[in-house]
């Protein structure tokens, strides 16, 4: 019989030592100089740095310490930031679209009531259209109904995210 083995990384908090080295680690980059910084980009990332910026740096560089003692972003989270990066290029390479499951299908129509009027939106296949305009997002409509910030799908009765524990 096979056994396959899974390398799994450690987590944050289950090795104190270990978060007490990255602690240290990422505290130590506020006393670097800007060209120790960029030296640190170059062994840690293996290009050159893009810039001066200290906080840019600081921060590329403590995400990274972070990802190479703790892993990286899953397979999942890789694919889904690889399709905003497409949709924010206006590039479909890729096959799937990025479709939130709150969302209703499309042509479905949402009735929210707020401060005695009711508001009508129907679902698009690619947003949502309220007083004959289009939105990209409920939240965008909530916010012109009532004037401050919402959440969307709270505001419209949706099931939100449950936050990952």
């Amino acid at each position: 019989m096979k056994h396959h083995s899974k390398i799994t990384t450690p987590k944050p908090g289950q090795d104190a030592r270990l978060d007490q080295s990255v602690l240290s680690r990422i505290a130590a980059l506020k006393a670097m100089s800007v060209k120790e910084l960029k030296t640190e980009w170059e062994r840690l990332l293996g290009s050159a740095a893009p810039n001066n910026s200290r906080t840019f740096l600081e921060a590329r560089i403590a995400y990274r310490l972070q990802e190479l003692t703790y892993g990286g972003p899953d397979h999942e989270t890789r694919r889904m930031l690889d399709l905003l990066a497409d949709e924010v290029e206006g590039v479909s390479r890729r096959k799937n679209q990025i479709a939130d499951p709150r969302n209703p299908v499309a042509g479905t129509r949402l009735i929210r009531e707020w401060n005695g009027v009711e508001h009508i939106i129907t679902v698009l296949k690619d947003g949502f259209e309220w007083q004959g305009r289009k939105y990209k997002s409920l939240s965008g409509i909530a916010r012109e109904i009532t004037g401050v910030r919402w959440n969307g799908y709270r505001f419209f009765g949706l099931q939100v995210r449950p936050r990952e524990v």
